[in-house]
C-alpha cells in the first residue's frame, strides 16, 4: 500500500474530487474531519486545550467553542503554535490508525486529504504521490464569492491568504484541473484512479510486511525449539 496526498485551495473543488474518489471506492482520510474529532471531550487533546486556554472557550455543552478558540489563535500567533503543538500529534496518531486499518483491509493506496499538505511540509515525505485540485483563478474567485456570499475584496483576501494554486501545481505529481464542467473533472479523476490502481508500488510495503511476519514466525519457531 502507498499514500497519496491530496490538496487544493479554497473553492478549487477539492471536496468534489474527494466525493468522486469515494464513489470509485477509494479509501480517503480527511485531516479536517480528524482535526475536529481530536478536540472532542473524550480525547487527550481536549483536556490539554482547556488547560492551556481556559474554560471560557467552552460551550454550555462542554464542547470547545471553535469560534472563540479561532478568535484567540488568529490574533495571537504564539497561541496558534501552542494549539498546533497539542493537536497535530493527536491528528497524526488518528491518521496512522486509519492508514493501518486500510492496510489490513488490503487497499492498494490510501488518499490523505490534507488542505495544508505543502504548507506544513512535514507529511509530504511520506507520500508516494501528491495531487493538487486546481482551477483557474477567475473561476476560483467567482465560485468563492457565490458560495460564501462574499464581496470581491473579501474573497480575494481569503484566496491571497493561502499558498497560490499555481505554486502547488509545481510541487504536485498530479493535477486535477477543475476549471471546467463536472464531466471533465470526473474523467480526470477516473484516469488518476486507474493509474494508481495499476501501479505496482503497493507491493513494496506488502512484501516488507510479509517478510516481517515470516521473520517473526521464524524467530518464534527458533525460540520454541530451544525449549523442546
Amino acid at each position: 500500500m502507498f499514500l497519496v496526498g491530496l490538496t487544493g485551495g479554497i473553492a478549487s473543488g477539492k471536496s468534489t474530487v474527494v466525493a468522486l474518489l469515494q464513489e470509485l471506492g477509494c479509501a480517503v482520510i480527511d485531516a479536517d474531519v480528524i482535526a475536529r474529532q481530536v478536540v472532542q471531550p473524550h480525547f487527550q487533546a481536549y483536556r490539554r486545550i482547556v488547560h492551556s486556554f481556559g474554560p471560557e472557550i467552552l460551550l454550555g455543552s462542554g464542547e470547545i467553542n471553535r469560534e472563540a478558540l479561532g478568535n484567540i489563535i488568529f490574533s495571537q500567533p504564539e497561541k496558534r503554535q501552542l494549539l498546533n503543538s497539542i493537536t497535530h500529534p493527536e491528528i497524526q496518531k488518528e491518521m496512522l490508525k486509519e492508514i493501518l486499518k486500510y492496510f489490513v483491509l488490503g487497499y492498494r493506496y490510501v488518499i490523505l486529504d490534507i488542505p495544508l499538505l505543502f504548507e506544513s511540509k512535514m507529511l509530504t515525505r511520506f507520500m508516494k504521490h501528491t495531487v493538487v485540485v486546481y482551477c483557474d483563478p477567475q473561476v476560483q474567485l467567482s465560485r468563492l464569492m457565490h458560495r460564501n456570499g462574499l464581496t470581491q475584496t473579501e474573497a480575494e483576501a481569503r484566496i491571497f491568504a493561502q499558498m497560490p494554486l499555481a505554486q502547488k501545481v509545481k510541487l504536485a505529481n498530479h493535477v486535477i484541473d477543475n476549471s471546467g464542467d463536472a464531466e471533465a473533472t470526473k474523467k480526470q479523476v477516473l484516469k488518476l484512479h486507474t493509474e494508481l490502481e495499476k501501479s505496482l508500488e503497493y507491493l513494496t510495503v506488502r512484501l516488507l510486511a510479509v517478510g516481517a511476519i515470516v521473520g517473526m514466525g521464524g524467530l518464534v519457531y527458533f525460540l520454541v525449539q530451544q525449549f523442546v
